[in-house]
């Protein structure tokens, strides 16, 4: 189910039966009520008063929610969207049951539905965490971090990356964390970027030949390296596919209590 789409034949809907109520339909209850009035020379009761002038139910609720639904509109399609977590492919950064902000004009303005950007802002940068639609079924929501921008040459092999054929640079932090027992912490710097990943050095992990990203694409990666569905697996995301760049999380829900504890800036 697109949200987004339904939200916007709510608006549209909502904001027709409003104006036809006020080109129309207002019109002429003043009308009836006026001509019932004039010939009336006691007056109209109260009642009968609030009878001619009542809105249709429909006009009613259109009044009431479109604006509210324009505003959600509005923020939800060039302000901020909330997403959630549902799996541990970003881990550390991103823990499953997290509650995320996205800032939907970091990469320009983009109409809903068909997310066709019509004002340029800033494109995606390595190493920012960005949420996009996914390539093969773009119902689909994913989060990933920005490994490759067009023109960079990606190469993953014996669980290091290297990016226009040189290592990214990486230090090991902790082994067998108490939140991963089974990875390796390591911290990774990819551009401006310092952000901490995991490694599982009792598995292989996939194995990618350099590949070339091209104009208008991106290379995607979890921070999670051995337990990520991303562009090793499936390719380049195209740039009409972007959502926004994810920049905070908070609240985390587990199935229990909303946590506000973890609330932070994702780096």
């Amino acid at each position: 189910m697109d949200f987004s789409l339904l939200l916007v034949l709510a608006v549209a809907l909502s904001g027709v039966v409003y104006l036809l109520d006020v080109l129309l339909l207002k019109p002429k209850r003043r009308q009836r009520f006026a001509t019932a009035e004039a010939n009336t020379q006691e007056g109209l009761d109260p009642a009968t008063s609030e009878k001619l002038l009542k809105e249709p139910w429909p006009v009613d609720y259109a009044r009431s929610f479109f604006p509210v639904l324009l505003i959600v509109l509005i923020v939800r399609s060039f302000i901020i969207e909330p997403f959630q977590i549902p799996s541990g492919s970003m881990r550390p950064t991103l823990e499953v049951g997290d509650f995320i902000l996205v800032n939907k004009f970091a990469y320009g303005l983009r109409l809903p539905v068909v997310n066709t950007r019509f004002i340029e802002i800033d494109d995606p940068e390595r190493g920012d965490v960005m949420v996009f639609r996914f390539p093969d079924e773009p119902a689909v929501n994913f989060i990933k971090r920005v490994v490759g921008v067009p023109g960079d040459r990606i190469r993953y092999e014996g669980k290091q990356l290297y990016l226009n054929g040189e290592p990214v640079a990486k230090q090991l932090i902790e082994e067998g964390p108490d939140a991963s027992p089974e990875q390796l912490l390591l911290e990774e710097q990819l551009g401006d970027a310092e952000h901490f990943i995991y490694n599982n050095p009792r598995d292989p992990g996939p194995q990618m030949r350099e590949v070339q990203v091209p104009e208008g694409h991106y290379f995607m990666m979890g921070d999670n390296r051995d337990h990520s569905n991303d562009s090793r697996y499936w390719g380049f995301v195209p740039e009409e596919n972007i959502v926004g760049r994810a920049f905070g999380v908070w609240m985390h829900w587990d199935g229990g209590l909303p946590s506000f504890t973890s609330v932070r800036r994702i780096e």
